[in-house]
């Protein structure tokens, strides 16, 4: 189930043709992309594939995966970029994306101390021309995709 009204359930829509920043990873339950709007090259956002706003609303199989899905991505963040750890954080309160979604947000060694922390929201909202580009969002997609493929089967 999809919201006409909702951003991500939008890009859901067009899922087959969503370029690498919009489908970094998924399987049934989640999709994985690049934030947008941020200076921060890494910042992902994990989202259910299908609508839902709360996060006591998860299905037992959305939530069966939701703490794997983060350890993954902060693990290839740390391959791909060398950040020294992530922060995750769910709001979902924004005009539009009420849709129940997971900031991993790379904490790279030079962030200034002021960006650490909560701080690092101050990395959305700036400028556009401050933003990581589109091109650059699909350039760091496709070197986490590596890192992101499945487990070989045991």
């Amino acid at each position: 189930m999809t919201d006409p009204d909702c951003y991500p359930c939008g890009k859901e829509a067009q899922f087959a043709g969503l370029p690498p920043r919009e489908r970094i990873a998924f399987d049934e339950c989640w999709r994985v992309v690049h934030a947008i709007g941020t200076a921060l090259p890494g910042w992902l956002v994990l989202l259910p594939r299908r609508h839902v706003t709360a996060v006591h609303d998860l299905t037992d199989a959305e939530a069966g995966t939701l703490g794997a899905w983060q350890v993954r991505l902060s693990r290839a963040l740390r391959s791909v970029i060398g950040c020294e750890k992530t922060y995750v954080a769910q709001f979902a309160e924004a005009e539009g994306f009420s849709h129940v979604h997971f900031h991993v947000v790379p904490r790279l060694p030079d962030l200034p101390p002021e960006r650490r922390g909560p701080g690092v929201f101050a990395m959305l909202g700036l400028p556009e021309e401050e933003w990581v580009t589109d091109s650059e969002a699909d350039r760091m997609a496709r070197a986490l995709r590596v890192h992101l493929r499945p487990d070989p089967p045991r």
